[in-house]
């Protein structure tokens, strides 16, 4: 849906002629993946792209080609600082009741949860970045979409792709998942297993579970992250494993697919058949998780995600509109409903099926809008984000798009 990109593969030395050097080969790449975002947009590329001249191009502007990617890539992704406090935890009224509830409830040994508290240390990192955004510039999903349908993940996409092409199609007969939709997802999440989180997960988990910063919902979130914390604890049990050695994100994500440990225990699968589940450095693992993932929040096999759509008038009622827009994370409208609002470019859109419609915020630039199945708001279970979900798509299928040229 989001249209064609011209890129060198590994083991390829072709592109468009009169690309010579590595800095315009790489600026017309990034021109290219991100502005190719509806369906007239595509059809006016391809046009153009397919008149193209393909030569080839030597080893050594490959390889500069390569190096504007990663420098650009080991810039914008460097580790920063993890800022904590030594807080003895045992001395806190809530900490006590939790692990006597642990105990109770889960038959926990009550000293071993005791030894873990007394070395857990505070994240201050962590209470930082979970705190709201303040007010200020409009959502732009253009913006959005740069941060992570760019050089960097393509190329790692790509690599992704090619040494797990068996796991990849063996998830999608099982689970009826395509690849460029699990490639896309641990893209957006990790770039392939580049960022999974250097944190201890006991750490930011206890943090955020006792040391939530002072929000509107904080007590919400509070119990959100006891709960994950009492499943860390959990699969570190049933698994055998030290709980200081799992690495997770500041919010406690584990491994290149980002699973929560509630997720983890319930979605995480061993696809690699060694025996064990491992979402950090095993990639089979990782890709049989997702698409599991996926098929349990209601991916449906065969059917497409979403289609290009614009308003049939500029003098919409805006009522009607925002009744759309606002139907929640479920396909709950017939096709017939939605034609008195939009249209769209994709000739044969099914009736009998339900949609969703989705608006994309580009600050003052229009709004894009989207008609979105079930398998859309699949993605939406796995991060609560329009947004999101559309760069899954979009750099998954411009992966796909790139394996073919």
């Amino acid at each position: 849906m989001t249209g064609w990109i011209l890129i060198p593969r590994a083991q390829q030395t072709s592109c468009a002629n009169s690309i010579h050097s590595s800095k315009k080969l790489s600026k017309f790449i990034l021109n290219i993946s991100n502005t190719i975002t509806s369906a007239l947009t595509r059809c006016f590329l391809l046009g153009i792209l397919l008149g193209f001249t393909l030569v080839h191009v030597s080893g050594e502007a490959q390889a500069a080609v390569k190096k504007v990617a990663k420098s650009k890539h080991a810039k914008k992704h460097a580790k920063k600082k993890i800022s904590s406090t030594q807080v003895n935890y045992l001395q806190w009224h809530e900490v006590q009741n939790f692990i006597t509830e642990l105990s109770t409830q889960q038959q926990f040994n009550r000293s071993y949860l005791q030894d873990i508290f007394k070395n857990v240390r505070q994240i201050d990192t962590a209470i930082q970045l979970v705190k709201p955004a303040p007010p200020g510039k409009p959502k732009n999903w253009k913006a959005y979409r740069a941060r992570f349908v760019e050089n960097g993940r393509i190329e790692a996409g790509l690599a992704f792709w090619e040494r797990n092409l068996e796991a990849l199609n063996r998830a999608e007969q099982e689970f009826g998942v395509p690849p460029e939709i699990i490639v896309g997802l641990i893209g957006v999440e990790t770039i392939y297993g580049k960022t999974t989180g250097s944190f201890r997960a006991i750490d930011v988990l206890s943090t955020l579970a006792f040391s939530y910063p002072d929000t509107p919902n904080r007590d919400q979130r509070q119990q959100f992250f006891r709960k994950e914390l009492t499943e860390l604890l959990l699969w570190s049990r049933e698994h055998t494993l030290d709980v200081f050695t799992l690495k997770s994100s500041y919010a406690g994500a584990l491994g290149l697919s980002q699973f929560m440990p509630s997720s983890l225990r319930s979605f995480a699968i061993d696809f690699d058949h060694d025996g064990k589940i491992d979402l950090r450095e095993s990639e089979s693992d990782a890709i049989g998780s997702v698409a599991n993932y996926l098929a349990k929040h209601g991916w449906k096999k065969g059917l497409p995600d979403v289609y290009p759509a614009s308003l049939i008038s500029d003098n919409t009622d805006p009522e009607l509109l925002a009744r759309a827009l606002g139907q929640g994370l479920q396909a709950k409208l017939s096709l017939d409903q939605l034609s008195n609002l939009v249209s769209s470019a994709e000739p044969a859109i099914p009736k009998q099926s339900l949609y969703g419609l989705i608006d994309l915020q580009n600050g003052d630039s229009p709004d894009e809008y989207w008609i979105v199945t079930d398998n859309f708001f699949a993605i939406t279970h796995y991060n609560r984000s329009y947004f999101y979900a559309m760069s899954v798509i979009d750099l998954g299928k411009v992966i796909a798009l790139a394996r073919k040229k």
